[in-house]
């Protein structure tokens, strides 16, 4: 700026004074001393301006006059500072260890580590309820409660096709109900982890299979033994048992006491809870269905 003091502003054109005001602003835009620039604002002076013979004003060149405008943006970009790098880690943060994070979904423990992991959460539950997991008889009882609950949810193990074994037969010449009744369940209800047991009755009409009579029970333990709902349950022992055999239809009816309307809320301890699925014949056929369920309420006659 003050190397301009000597300019004469009547020597200079309209293009050169605009020149020099956008380059002024943008030393002042960017916030930078002119003093250090390479900028000679004295360049736009008389002497280095070549003069239009027929109009009389200094010539502008035009291209050069842009490119002093795009070095002057880039100055004041370049000035701007730059965003604060994300900081790292510090080593002495905290580092969480592997039994911090929670267990990973599908992943398989041994017996002995789900053995240990659930003794563990019995004693916490214990003192959060107010108890010592040090009193002599409680000493044990953290163990055999996640005894107990593997056992109560062995389900969780076993799938259909293991337990019937390939106790699926040809057998062309009966086209009757085959009705197994009255099998009883023990099984947890998944609101409150508290039991839920009755009766399950289960009837099929074969179509040139049957399967061992055992096996109708063995497929109502694999899900009974779970966390379950008995609208699920009743779904689910339909299902296994039309996909062993195909049969013409399928009927269960499931009776039980939840003990979460006993123990707890309501406390009605008569309660009963019926809840039945019917496929196939048993679906479409009124008599058919109507001879199942005098079946299974003893109305033979």
């Amino acid at each position: 700026i003050r190397k301009a003091s000597f300019i004469n502003p009547s020597s200079l054109s309209l293009s050169t004074i605009r020149l020099f005001f956008d380059t002024l602003f943008a030393i002042m835009s960017s916030g930078t001393d002119s003093s250090i620039l390479p900028v000679e604002v004295s360049s736009v002076s008389s002497s280095s301006t070549p003069m239009n013979n027929t109009t009389g004003e200094r010539e502008v060149d035009i291209d050069n006059h842009d490119d002093e405008l795009e070095i002057s943006r880039k100055r004041k970009r370049a000035s701007q500072p730059s965003p604060p790098a994300a900081p790292s880690p510090s080593p002495s943060s905290p580092q969480l260890l592997s039994s911090d994070v929670c267990h990973e979904v599908g992943k398989q423990d041994s017996d002995a580590e789900k053995l240990e992991k659930m003794t563990s959460a019995c004693k916490t539950i214990l003192k959060c309820i107010g108890e010592d997991p040090s009193r002599e008889g409680l000493l044990k009882t953290p163990e055999r409660w996640a005894k107990a609950l593997l056992f109560m949810t062995s389900g969780y193990s076993l799938t259909p096709e293991k337990v019937i074994n390939d106790a699926v037969f040809s057998e062309d010449s009966h086209k009757e109900i085959v009705v197994v009744k009255d099998i009883d369940i023990h099984s947890m209800c998944e609101h409150h982890m508290v039991p839920f047991t009755g009766r399950i009755h289960v009837g099929y009409i074969p179509n040139g299979k049957i399967i061992g009579l055992s096996k109708i029970a063995r497929i109502a333990e694999v899900f009974s033994r779970r966390l379950q709902v008995q609208e699920r349950l009743t779904r689910q022992i339909a299902d296994a048992l039309e996909e062993a055999v195909q049969p013409l239809g399928v009927g269960v009816v499931i009776e039980s006491s939840h003990f979460c309307m006993v123990m707890r809320g309501v406390q009605k301890v008569g309660a009963k809870t019926v809840t039945s699925c019917v496929r196939g014949v048993f679906e479409t056929n009124q008599k058919t269905r109507a001879e199942f369920f005098n079946i299974i309420n003893g109305k033979l006659g």
